[in-house]
């Protein structure tokens, strides 16, 4: 499978738009281009079933999360208070940047 643009970066902040994890936000944790997939803090939550280790000797049920599409996930802008799409331009000093398509707010 060839790699694929991701619109959301490691650290943003994200609203999921679909699934059944619909319009919770979290924070962005990894980014998988390749497939496509993002890891959102506190959404998609699986239980993981795993044997006794040196580290975890007790073993047992975990909870993670588990990537994501990262089609499911629309950039939330902080200003403005909603998801939103993002659009990209240069700076004066010919820097690229990000921005809220809805309110202009520049993202990073």
């Amino acid at each position: 499978m060839a790699s694929t643009k991701v619109h959301v970066k490691k650290g943003d902040l994200v609203m999921v738009i679909k699934g059944k994890d619909a319009g919770k936000k979290g924070k962005v944790l990894r980014v998988i281009p390749k497939e496509g997939r993002v890891v959102v803090e506190g959404v998609n939550i699986v239980k993981k079933h795993t044997r006794p280790t040196p580290k975890m000797p007790q073993g047992g049920i975990i909870e993670k999360e588990a990537p994501m599409s990262s089609s499911k996930v629309m950039l939330f802008c902080t200003k403005c208070n909603r998801p939103t799409r993002i659009g990209k331009r240069f700076l004066a000093d010919g820097k690229k940047v990000r921005y809220c398509k809805k309110c202009g707010e520049v993202i990073d």
